[in-house]
């Protein structure tokens, strides 16, 4: 068996092996993809200390190679015309040169890089970062639970209302702050407001998990699945809030309005279970006013870091960081704790999942996947889309929207870079991403594992004493998958007529 071949069975096991054990639950996801990244780093990945750069040649033997004299003899008599033109071939060379000696030191500072620097995405890994730091510092300042019940009395204690409320609360939240945060912060509210009205708190926490999986593709950082389309696609927060949250607030429009269809006539209460919710004193829930000022300012320069990080050249990671560093400094908090409140769980199952996909494309699986696609070669632009759309969004709710992204913005990537309808198309190209970004965020939806606010959200329903096992969330998460998905199908052919078509 040749090497290239070994590598690439090796390298197809450990990937769709850990992919397996992911989904199976039977191991902690972020221990299963250690596991796997360590695989590929030992077995597949090459490390650093082999540099394949070439020295940079010469202007002069690059002038020669284009047929452009070193010199010019004073005594020949060279018309204009020639003079211009060589002295234009001599600038196109030069300018080659550079260009040459740009990707040689380029090479070289790769060459320098530490393993995991080479293979994880550390704009992803540190904007998850740099916003669980400020999210953790709001929380210790009791805002979410003001909002919350701010929410439940301005319902005056009516079911519906209280429900379409939160729901609207826990999606503007998730467009800023990640869905599992938004989720642990909202569900204990929940729960205390459902107890006071007496009716049942698994409609409204599982409304919520909706609103937040659904909230969150509206930005950049909304989603963990959208800061890896837009390391990938080059797309920035801007972008992401002018060509999806319109959508997605007309999404949660009709979503409210289903809400109010289904339950408005299965959920009454007491005036004086209302008359409880209304003694609730909202103001009490903060606890620290000061850190509140402080951390909401920074905050907000933080979201307008992220709208104008596209123009000023700056990453999201920059921005993030920069954010919590102001606010670790501005605060009064004591930092070992802040950062110890830090999901690094989260953080290093993102950074294995780097480590993961790269071998698999180092080792040649991810070149077959992407051969896979190019069964549709020649169909029409948007048929292309939609199909991608579907097939993401079924298999973001079987093995994890996060998972399954980390995998697929690599197909896609290399399915754009060989197609000649997306390559030559800034709009096509444009088209698939949002399309994918779509799916795997409202695919996310659909099932137990598919998204992992779905999990903390069970996971804090059973601690209260109320089960959801993985069938009942599928009763929930399938008819607004399938409504949202229907939607974003149609978005989507609407851009296509009026964006590619134009």
């Amino acid at each position: 068996m040749e090497y290239s071949t070994l590598i690439f069975w090796i390298g197809t096991v450990v990937f769709v092996g850990t992919y397996v054990l992911i989904a199976s639950e039977k191991v902690h996801k972020t221990v299963a993809a250690l596991l796997g990244a360590m695989l590929m780093l030992l077995v597949i990945l090459p490390g650093p200390g082999h540099s394949s750069a070439e020295p940079a040649p010469a202007a002069e033997s690059v002038a020669a190679e284009n047929g452009i004299p070193a010199e010019t003899d004073a005594g020949q008599a060279l018309l204009q015309e020639e003079r211009a033109d060589a002295l234009a071939q001599t600038e196109q060379a030069m300018s080659a040169v550079t260009g040459r000696k740009a990707m040689v030191r380029n090479a070289e500072l790769y060459d320098k890089l530490d393993t995991f620097s080479r293979y994880s995405n550390f704009d992803v890994v540190f904007t998850l970062a740099g916003m669980m730091l400020l999210v953790n510092l709001l929380s210790g300042t009791g805002l979410f639970q003001y909002v919350a019940i701010r929410c439940a009395k301005v319902a005056r204690g009516l079911p519906i209302r209280t429900m379409i409320l939160l729901v609207l609360a826990t999606a503007f939240l998730s467009a800023f702050l990640d869905n599992v945060t938004t989720i642990l912060l909202v569900a204990p509210v929940t729960l205390l407001v459902c107890n006071e009205l007496g009716v049942p708190p698994i409609p409204f926490l599982m409304a919520e998990t909706m609103a937040s999986n659904i909230g969150g593709t509206a930005t950049l950082i909304g989603d963990p699945p959208n800061l890896i389309i837009g390391s990938i696609a080059g797309l920035n927060f801007a972008d992401f809030l002018i060509n999806l949250a319109p959508f997605i607030i007309v999404v949660m429009a009709i979503y409210c309005i289903c809400l109010w269809v289904y339950y408005s006539k299965r959920m009454h209460v007491t005036v004086e279970k209302r008359a409880l919710i209304m003694e609730l004193d909202e103001r009490a829930a903060i606890t620290d006013w000061s850190n509140l000022r402080r951390g909401g300012i920074v905050m907000v320069l933080t979201i307008f870091g992220f709208l104008v990080h596209g123009a000023l050249g700056l990453q999201p990671c920059v921005v993030a960081m920069a954010g919590a560093t102001l606010a670790l400094l501005i605060c009064k908090v004591d930092v070992d704790h802040a950062l110890e409140k830090i999901e690094w769980s989260t953080l290093f199952f993102f950074m294995a999942l780097f480590i993961l996909v790269c071998g698999a494309e180092y080792c040649g699986l991810m070149e077959k996947i992407g051969g896979l696609m190019s069964l549709m070669d020649g169909w029409p632009v948007p048929v292309v889309v939609l199909v991608i759309m579907w097939v993401s969004a079924i298999a973001a709710a079987v093995m994890n929207n996060v998972s399954f992204t980390a995998a697929m913005v690599t197909v896609v990537a290399a399915f754009i870079s060989s197609t000649p309808a997306f390559n030559h198309s800034m709009e096509c190209r444009n088209l698939l991403w949002w399309g994918l970004a779509l799916a795997v965020c409202l695919g996310g939806n659909a099932s137990l594992v598919g998204a992992a606010a779905n999990l903390v959200t069970v996971g804090i329903a059973e601690k209260n004493g109320h089960q959801v096992g993985f069938m009942d969330f599928l009763k929930y998460g399938v008819p607004v998958t399938l409504g949202s998905m229907v939607l974003a199908s149609a978005y989507i052919l609407a851009r296509y007529y009026v964006t590619c078509t134009a």
